[in-house]
């Protein structure tokens, strides 16, 4: 059984690995602090305190297993040494918006990373993947859940 590779930026390795640090530090010894203080009122079965310090122990033990699993399948998007006449995950592209008649800029990431609120765009998002490939000028067209789209590549870079 194969485990699907994890497309990171560098600052996307070191958000996860300081999230994992977050939670294996300062969230496991608050919860810990929870259990004891909820233990210490008596009676479990009927302990709301402990049922939800419970559950926000398992919400940690999850994530913390999650991210160790992304990181150890991670592929490093390093766009920076990469030629930039073809987009690729990793590289900034500015494109003209035709609907809209604007310019919109984004940072191509992995789907892990991805934010279009702020920014950045996933490869495997329908505009993300269709771009994937093209150069500065080509127009594309994509099928989106809101109609067709129209963009033009203004500029890549890295």
């Amino acid at each position: 059984m194969s485990t699907k590779q994890i497309l990171l930026t560098k600052a996307g390795i070191h958000e996860l690995e300081s999230e994992l640090e977050v939670l294996k530090t300062e969230e496991r010894a608050k919860v810990a602090q929870e259990l004891k203080e909820a233990r210490a009122q008596g009676d479990l079965s009927e302990n709301a305190e402990y049922d939800a310090a419970k559950d926000r122990q398992a919400e940690i033990e999850t994530r913390i297993v999650e991210i160790e699993k992304m990181l150890k399948n991670v592929v490093v998007i390093d766009a920076e040494e990469e030629e930039t006449d073809v987009l690729k995950p990793g590289h900034t592209v500015t494109l003209y918006d035709e609907e809209f008649e604007e310019e919109v800029t984004y940072l191509i990431v992995g789907s892990t990373e991805a934010d279009p609120l702020n920014g950045k765009l996933s490869n495997e998002s329908p505009v993300g993947a269709a771009l994937l490939g093209h150069r500065v000028g080509d127009v594309i067209e994509v099928d989106t859940n809101v109609g067709k789209q129209i963009y033009k590549i203004l500029s890549i870079t890295n």
